[in-house]
Parts: C-alpha cells; structure tokens; sequence
C-alpha cells in the first residue's frame, strides 16, 4: 500500500466526497488513488480555485472541504483562499506536495520552507516524515479544522511517501542486487540511503482504518448563559437580533435554525453565509437602515458577528448593551467588552434559547418595518432612472423573481455585487456564499464548483463583476469538462467601479480603473459553454430564459450584461 492510498481511504473514513486539485507530479498519488476509492476528483485551471471550491464544500456540508497541489508554486498559489478561509472560519485541509524527504534542503525542484510560511495562515501545520505517520497525522487534522473555531490545516506530504516503495527505492537508487560499492565513501552513501528509506516505510500496514471519526470539540453554552440572557432581554423592549456567518457552521441544523428565529419573534438583520436563513419575505427580517435600528434599539444581539468595521468598529453600538455569542474569544471581545459574552455556538444557543423565549415586540417590528419600505421605495424609484446601460437596480429586480427558489448565488465582486446584496433575495439557508470579512475577489468559480457538486439539483449562478471576473473565467473550461452547469451573470460597466467612484471624487484621477467592456460571453464559447452579451433589459430577461434553459441541458452558460455606472452606493468603500 502506498501514502496516496493511504491518504485516500482516510478521506473516505472522514466523510470527504469531493478533492479539488491541479497536476502536479508531487500529489499524483493523491489524487489517482481518491478517484479509486470512489471519490470525485476536481481539477481545476488554478490552484486559488480549488482551494475556494474546498472552502465552498465545508461551508454547505460542515465537513472540511480538502484540497491537493503540488509543492513550491502550488502551495503559494493557494495562499489567498486558505487567508480567506481562515478570516471566514471555514475548515479545510490543504495537502501539500513536497520534495522528497532525501534532498529537502539541497537544492530540489520547487523546494522551499512551506511550514514557515503557511503556519500564519492556518491553524494547525504539520510534516508527514514516514508512511506510518499519515493516518494519525490526517485524523489530527480533520479534528483541528473542524474543532473551536473552525479553519484550514495544512499537512506537507513530501513526494517519497506517497509513491511505493518500490519506484522510491528505485529513485534512491537502492537496487535488490547492486555492484559492490567501489570505496568507503560509497558504501557509507549507500548504508545511509538504505537506513533512511527502511525507516521511511517501517511499520506500514495493509489495514485499513476502524477506529470511529473523532467529534470535534465545539464550545458550547451553559444554562446560566441562557438564563442571564433571558433576563436582559425581559427588561427590553426594542431589541435587536444579527445573525452572521459565524452562525451558520452546522449546516445540517440551517434549517432548525431557521425555526428558532422565527419563534424568537425579534427582528433580525441577515449577513454573510446567514442570508437566505428566513427566505426571502419573512416578517422579522429587515434589510435596509440597520445603523439607524441599532441605534434606536435598548438590547442588541450579534450572533456570530464581531465589532469590526461592518459595525464601524463598535461605534455604530456605542454604548448601548449588547449580548454577544461567539465561538471565538477574539471576536468575541473585538473593540468593545459586550455586557454579556458567551463564548459558545451562537446557532446552538439561538435554537436552545427559542425554547425559553418568544418575544411581542409588534409596534417594534411595526416602526422598523415601515423604515424598511421607504428605503425598498427609493430603491424602487432609482430602479426607473433611464441610463445609459442597463440601470443594474432593474436588472436585478427583474432578476429576482425569475430565480428557482433552490438557487445558490455565489457573489464575487464590489459594487455589482453589494447592489445584488440590497435587492437579491435568497429563499433558502446555505443559499448566498461570498467570501467573508477578508473581502477577497476570485472566489467566484470556486464556490460555484463547490455549490455545485454538493447540490446538482440546484441552480447556482456567480454573480460577479467585470473586474472580478477576470480571476477565474478560465474556469469555464472546468465547468464543462466536469459537466457542472453554472450560470455567471457579469455585471459589465467597464470599471473597477466601487474604487473608481470615490477615488475620481477624492482624488481627481482614473488611474488604473477604466477597463474595456469585452465580450466575455465568447469566454464560454470558447471552452464548449453558451453565452450572449446584452445590452438592454429586454435582452437581458431573454438572456435569464436562455440561461436557465441551458444549464437543464448540462450547458454553463455566460451571461455579460452592458450596465450602467451609478452612484447608488456612493461613498461605500471600507477601509
């Protein structure tokens, strides 16, 4: 038995259905001996893509999503999702190649100090050094990605314990009948050889693992948390509940989640991986005027949402009390001290506390509500403004109720995107992935391969920009080589319109944001896929149809709409 399948039968025992990878000589046995033992092998055009598709697996499924490249270049390649991974508390496990255990140091191909320079980035790293060392060494890192506060592990798999030994032993030039050595030198050379690759396989077996998948170790709430909360929350009268990301990381209790908010009978707002929690019309939910409602509220929940800039830092809460749940103690406390810390599942504790609490806060929900219809109002009214592309507000009004009530929207981008965040409504938990706090673009055709192979059943459109679709349209070809129907709408103005905006107001210069608006719909043709390029609304709602209609034949399909510029989100960028 070699490393790779090895490696291969104890993904299988943790569950893992899907491993993205690119060619490498480095992994190979990696990835042959997954396809072996039935699990579905992804290769994509870039390694960043396959480690956001991972990343986009552990999101929908709770288990860590596992990806393998080769060494040097192709561990670096991953550096921005596995940061972005880490930012966002996802759990993945990065398997990365590495030259053989013989000559690391001395100069080999692609040979550099990969611990040193992932460590920062993931929450646990480690080198496998003999075959014997692989299965606890991966079991190790299943329960570290997923324990405390989830996030990606890195495990170095130099290239000699992965081949047989037969072929290593042959490259070490170990032979089972050799010349006798000419002088001293070689034979201490030899001797040396020998005893490393001996250790290097020593205590291998055939055995396959029994032993049962370890739990992993989940802070969770006690009852005196549940109770001190229920007395805060008796004493107000207009709280507020959000609902973040760090929320969502059980994905088969989303819907029992889902449940719990409801009874809680608080107004909510949604972000992150939580929207779609309460579908697309739920009462509770508000959309718009959230610094306004906190501002007007006496009790503010954040669950699995920390104080950074998204709350200006804590200063949209100011002094107000707040109630904050948490997994992780950083975020926990970041930039003000809640009056009521739970470092615990915030989904487990919404869902015990909605047995202890059911709230009447009509007027309250009354006085939000009505604010919210204003703002859905305005946007109604900008929606109309004729323009000199398609006016992007329409564009996705028109959208919305076209889109399946499955539908998985993956957003990559700035402006196009943030205004999809205003006027998309997802119907469903699990249903909008973006990449989270770290803000990263390229992410797009990740997560849509990703949220493909977890549901096939499903629509799954990227959203993305015309700037940010330059990361990954090659990734057409993936699509169609793996026959995963995807749909991109690309919102075509271009700009990198989001810095543009500002940077032309505050420094008087459109340096380095003007693109061209190109035919990027010829993208997908190129690889076997379908796309147009349209230029009006009544173009683009043939486009949706078109679209819709391809991918129930197995078709991507790529739809590059000419949009306006606007000024609907001026002044938005963070910083």
């Amino acid at each position: 038995m070699n490393g790779g399948e090895i490696i291969a039968r104890l993904l299988k025992h943790q569950g893992v259905k899907f491993l993205f990878t690119l060619s490498g000589g480095h992994i190979s046995p990696i990835f042959v001996e997954a396809e072996k033992c039935g699990i579905r092998v992804i290769d994509t055009r870039h390694e960043v893509t396959a480690a956001f598709a991972a990343d986009a697996v552990a999101r929908l499924t709770g288990i860590p999503g596992v990806v393998a490249v080769t060494a040097g270049p192709g561990i670096t390649n991953t550096i921005t999702a596995i940061k972005n991974a880490q930012l966002a508390q996802s759990p993945m496990i990065l398997l990365g190649g590495a030259v053989a255990t013989l000559l690391r140091g001395r100069g080999a191909l692609q040979d550099i100090d990969q611990l040193i320079l992932m460590r920062p980035l993931v929450k646990w790293a480690a080198r496998i050094s003999q075959v014997r060392e692989i299965e606890p060494v991966l079991t190790k890192a299943f329960y570290k990605a997923s324990s405390g506060v989830p996030g990606p592990v890195f495990v170095e798999c130099p290239v000699d314990i992965l081949y047989p030994e037969s072929i290593v032993r042959e490259w070490y030039g170990i032979k089972t009948q050799v010349v006798p050595p000419k002088n001293m030198v070689e034979h201490v050379k030899r001797w040396y050889i020998n005893r490393h690759a001996r250790k290097l396989f020593e205590g291998v077996t055939n055995e396959e693992t029994s032993k049962p998948r370890k739990e992993p170790a989940i802070p969770l709430h006690s009852t005196s948390d549940l109770q001190k909360a229920l007395s805060k929350i008796n004493h107000a009268s207009k709280p507020l509940l959000l609902i973040g990301s760090g929320a969502i990381m059980n994905a088969d209790k989303a819907n029992t989640l889902t449940d719990a908010v409801s009874r809680l009978g608080l107004p909510v707002y949604l972000s992150g991986m939580a929207r779609g929690l309460l579908g697309a019309d739920h009462p509770l939910q508000m959309r718009h005027h959230r610094k306004e409602a906190i501002r007007d509220s006496d009790l503010i929940i954040l669950a699995g949402v920390p104080n950074d800039f998204r709350l200006d830092y804590g200063n949209h809460i100011g002094r107000k009390t707040f109630i904050s749940i948490n997994r992780s103690r950083v975020d926990l406390y970041q930039n003000k001290r809640p009056a009521l810390p739970v470092q615990a599942d915030p989904q487990a504790f919404l869902i015990a506390f909605a047995d202890r609490y059911t709230g009447q806060h009509t007027e309250w929900i009354q006085h939000l509500r009505m604010r919210d219809e204003q703002r859905e109002g305005n946007i109604t009214k900008m929606s109309e403004e004729v323009q000199s592309g398609i006016n992007p507000l329409k564009l996705f009004r028109e959208l919305n109720p076209k889109l399946n009530k499955n539908a998985i929207l993956v957003a990559d981008g700035g402006d196009f995107v943030a205004t999809a965040a205003y006027t998309l409504r997802p119907a469903a938990p699990l249903s909008w992935l973006d990449p989270g706090v770290f803000g990263t673009l390229g992410v797009g055709a990740g997560f849509a391969l990703g949220a493909k192979l977890v549901h096939p059943e499903k629509d799954v459109w990227i959203i993305y920009g015309d700037g940010s679709a330059g990361y990954s349209l090659m990734e057409f070809d993936t699509f169609t080589r793996h026959k995963l129907p995807v749909i991109a709408l690309i919102g075509n103005d271009g700009c990198w319109g989001q810095i543009a905006r500002d940077q032309i107001t505050l420094l008087n210069s459109e340096c380095a944001v003007n693109l061209q608006q190109s035919d990027y719909e010829k993208v997908a043709h190129a690889f076997g896929a379908q796309g147009v390029r349209v230029e009006s609304l009544e173009a683009f709602t043939g486009a949706v149809e078109q679209a819709l209609n391809s991918i129930r034949k197995g078709i991507p399909y790529i739809i590059n709409a000419i949009i306006s510029k606007s000024d609907f989100r001026k002044g938005s960028v963070s910083m």
